[in-house]
């Protein structure tokens, strides 16, 4: 059932209609709001306008959301490097460049896709057909582990763990800068960047909790070889965290700058640790440095 959802302009008056409401409204795009008010399904205090009608402070905007159209998850015969697995859960050392589930703009080649190639239906379904398994997930340009759930009750007590802080996830990066201290913490909310909806952000407003604690392995001038620990697990956490601070990922090209010949961030997920669902004990698995990170390292060594 399509939902209706008013806003009310304020500090963003001045700005056309169609930014003003992808910047409102997470799920839209501003091409998927223009398509909306091409088809009549926006209003500006009750009156159907053009995508370039600029918003004045106190005007309602009446915006109909579609229901979003079901996307159909194939099983895809993709390779999977398997660190572990039994009739519960798989640990996966996911490769950098490889997206966890299907989205808008990714619908093949997914980590999903191949799960369900290597599975079949044996995945939980406590995060419905598009995500099926996936108790957490890491960004594209994030190589390293990640825990896939066979099950919905191996799914709620690794689910359990991540939310009571005891699920351990480290990772290891290369960040730009010099660090004056050679370990920290960082304790800053996160939520979405009301300016881009496909960014985070610290701040206050409409956010959550977020915790990373890092240590520095080896500093190479202006960038450091270091590792981090999520006591929280936010989107785009680290990435975002580490900005804050002055230390962005080499080559996160969204919350830094792109770095020549590196494709994305410089960030592995090295190590997770989890309590087993049945067997109730501690197992704890580690992944190598992938070579673009390796060549990275040997790279600064040089420099």
């Amino acid at each position: 059932m399509s939902e209706t959802v008013g806003l009310v302009v304020g500090e963003d008056a001045g700005v056309r209609i169609d930014k003003f409401i992808s910047d409102n409204i997470a799920e839209l795009t501003r091409s998927s709001v223009q398509g909306l008010l091409e088809k009549g399904m926006v209003t500006l205090n009750g009156r159907t306008v053009s995508k370039s009608c600029k918003v004045k402070s106190g005007d309602e905007v009446s915006v109909t959301v579609p229901d979003p159209e079901p996307m159909e998850t194939v099983a895809e015969d993709i390779p999977l490097d398997i660190v572990y697995e039994d009739d519960d859960l798989l640990v996966v050392n996911k490769p950098k460049g490889m997206v966890v589930h299907q989205a808008h703009g990714n619908y093949s080649g997914t980590l999903v896709n191949a799960l369900l190639w290597h599975c079949g239906d044996s995945l939980s379904g406590i995060n419905g057909v598009i995500r099926p398994g996936i108790v957490h997930r890491i960004d594209k340009n994030t190589s390293g582990l990640l825990i896939v759930a066979k099950n919905d009750r191996s799914h709620i007590k690794l689910a359990e763990q991540i939310k009571a802080h005891s699920f351990t996830r480290e990772y290891e990066a290369i960040a730009a800068g010099y660090f004056k201290d050679s370990a920290g913490t960082v304790d800053a909310p996160i939520g979405r960047d009301k300016h881009d909806r496909k960014k985070m952000c610290v701040t206050a407003e409409n956010s959550r909790n977020a915790v990373t604690h890092y240590e520095v392995l080896k500093q190479y001038g202006g960038y450091a070889y270091i590792r981090l620990r999520l006591e929280t697990g936010r989107t785009h956490q680290i990435r975002v965290h580490m900005a804050y601070i002055g230390h962005a990922i080499l080559g996160d090209d969204v919350y830094g700058k792109a770095y020549k010949g590196l494709e994305g961030q410089c960030l592995h997920a090295r190590k997770i640790g989890f309590i087993h669902p049945t067997t109730n004990e501690y197992m704890e698995f580690t992944s190598e440095l992938p070579d673009y990170f390796r060549a990275m390292l040997n790279k600064l060594e040089r420099m």
